[in-house]
């Protein structure tokens, strides 16, 4: 048997991940978290042989939650679900750790199977991502501004690029409005631009937002 928690905010997508899993024979759900802390708490206490950690969770985010399970469980498998469209994080989730990357959108088909192929210690994810994250491996001078950016700049840019005010990105991530202009200042500086106006036109321009 399979023993799986799910982390995710929202009771309903947890029901529905439930539904899917318990249809199978081998796959059990055996401990829910509504938030990143809920969820550390669990694997501190319980063994589970793979997690399904949603990406956007308030207070302490997916991929922090991620690097975290990383240094307390370094072989628990982490499948991340998340709405973000691979173009955005997937390559920096793997980078971080996770055995797994699935959009919301395509769970009911690759859901089952991204469990046990982790599972099996094995990687999932789809061709697409497969490739880029090849290219990514073979590139190093060639980076685009927004690959030299940390994992929280990089969010505090998507943020930014999808319209957000650094107050709005502040209660996204849960920070303080001083620190997420501390992270805009660094964003601005390392890709050497002057406004949110130009980071708002590079992120569209890149696929950084939906």
């Amino acid at each position: 048997m399979i023993n799986v928690v799910i982390a995710d905010d929202h009771p309903i997508v947890r029901a529905g991940l439930k539904q899917i899993i318990t249809e199978e024979a081998d796959i059990s759900v055996v401990g829910e978290a509504s938030n990143g802390i809920e969820l550390l708490n669990l694997v501190r206490h319980h063994d589970y042989d793979v997690v399904l950690l949603d990406l956007s969770m308030p207070g302490m985010d997916g991929l922090d939650v991620l690097k975290q399970l990383k240094i307390e469980k370094p072989h628990l498998p982490v499948v991340i679900l998340t709405i973000h469209p691979e173009s955005q994080y997937a390559l920096r989730i793997i980078k971080a750790g996770a055995s797994g990357y699935l959009t919301k959108a395509s769970a009911d088909e690759e859901l089952i199977r991204a469990i046990r192929k982790v599972h099996r210690g094995g990687k999932y994810i789809n061709p697409s991502l497969a490739e880029k994250i090849a290219f990514a491996l073979d590139e190093d001078a060639s980076r685009l501004p927004h690959e030299t950016l940390s994992d929280r700049e990089y969010q505090v840019l998507c943020l930014i690029g999808s319209g957000k005010t650094v107050s709005q990105v502040a209660e996204s991530l849960a920070l303080s409005v001083k620190t997420v202009s501390t992270y805009r200042a660094r964003i601005l500086e390392k890709m050497h631009m002057q406004n949110n106006a130009e980071l708002i036109y590079y992120a569209v321009q890149n696929g950084l937002v939906e």
